[in-house]
């Protein structure tokens, strides 16, 4: 059994990652090759792919990864801080960058899942936080400048923006069901 959970995480893995963009194969590989407990471990360059309240928690926090992945629907009965200075595929010298993948897609990218990740609040102190896919569910606060609602995802509630200049950094493509404000 716990070989099946592996390679169901491995190939989910895959997968995934292979949508991220052509420079993360090398990450895609290494998730696929990883043991369960590798799996587990969070890294800069790699992906955190989760499936429970307490790995999100970890991934979206400062000591997280640039990219976290929900493989399921995920509740979190807390507030959640998106929090640190993360750069595009894990690379120091890349630009600011930081993705919240809620969904799933086969190896020719085409999205076979999303998912909905439901907090009380969510919190982005974290710059150029881009939402892809799915839904959160509950209201969001950003106090970072560069957010990004990918067109293909939906907040299920409200989005506030910390100041008028954090609000004018944003692109907004996705839906909003309640207030998008400053507050």
């Amino acid at each position: 059994m716990k070989l099946f959970k592996s390679l169901l995480v491995a190939g989910v893995s895959v997968a995934l990652l292979s949508g991220c963009g052509a420079n993360n194969e090398k990450a895609a590989n290494e998730a696929a090759t990883a043991s369960p407990a590798a799996a587990q471990t969070d890294a800069t360059s790699a992906a955190s792919i989760v499936n429970e309240a307490a790995a999100f928690t970890k991934a979206v926090s400062a000591e997280g990864t640039w990219i976290v992945a929900i493989l399921n629907d995920v509740t979190v009965d807390q507030d959640v801080v998106v929090a640190g200075e993360f750069h595009d595929k894990g690379v120091a010298e890349n630009a600011i960058y930081r993705k919240l993948a809620l969904y799933a897609q086969d190896a020719d990218h085409k999205v076979t899942a999303n998912y909905t990740l439901t907090a009380p609040k969510v919190t982005v102190q974290s710059e150029n936080f881009r939402v892809q896919g799915g839904t959160i569910k509950g209201d969001v606060y950003v106090e970072a400048k560069g957010f990004n609602l990918h067109e293909s995802s939906t907040i299920d509630g409200n989005l506030y923006f910390a100041s008028e200049d954090v609000k004018a950094s944003a692109a907004v493509d996705g839906k909003v069901t309640g207030a998008t404000e400053v507050k």
